[in-house]
């Protein structure tokens, strides 16, 4: 069991740091690489699999596994609360048709689904909100990537592209 040690002394750097983060310039849409992708119009260059009204998917250039996909809103925004409602709505329904077609096309067994909002949380890109979809295999974590900290993704990319714009453009979204 983890142990917590209460240290209020810690408020001072912890509000501080909150304050700094405030303060950093937060990337625009023209510094964005997500918008500027989506606006380029090149879907197979940038493994775009699918456009809806509010959102899109398309897969991680530097995925944590193969088949990893990022589900996007087009609007420029950070956080879920700036969006609105239909496209919120919509996003969740494009991670459920990303899952379905994800277990057909790759077998895969589980998924880690998650959003990494802010710098604090993780995110590489925290102005344009994303969600992750991750397909998962048992075993699909071992020596290499423990002891070389280094993932090994024995899919090509390009294929699985392929395989899954395929089983998206067959789809669409239940009104």
């Amino acid at each position: 069991m983890m142990k917590r040690i209460y240290a209020p002394w810690r408020n001072a750097y912890v509000t501080k740091a909150a304050d700094s983060a405030k303060s950093e310039k937060r990337a625009d849409a023209t510094d964005c690489v997500f918008c500027k992708q989506i606006a380029e119009n090149n879907d197979e260059k940038y493994f775009i699999l699918n456009r809806y009204t509010h959102c899109f998917v398309m897969m991680n250039f530097y995925p944590y596994n193969a088949g990893h996909l990022l589900i996007l809103p087009y609007e420029h925004k950070a956080n879920l609360h700036e969006l609105s409602l239909e496209a919120r709505g919509e996003i969740m329904e494009v991670i459920n048709t990303a899952l379905c077609i994800s277990e057909k096309a790759l077998y895969n067994e589980g998924f880690n689904i998650g959003i990494n909002l802010g710098s604090a949380g993780g995110g590489g890109i925290p102005s344009h909100l994303h969600v992750h979809t991750v397909p998962r295999w048992r075993g699909d974590t071992a020596f290499l990537e423990v002891l070389g900290e280094t993932k090994l993704i024995s899919n090509d990319l390009e294929k699985i592209y392929q395989d899954l714009k395929k089983a998206f453009d067959a789809l669409t979204l239940a009104s």
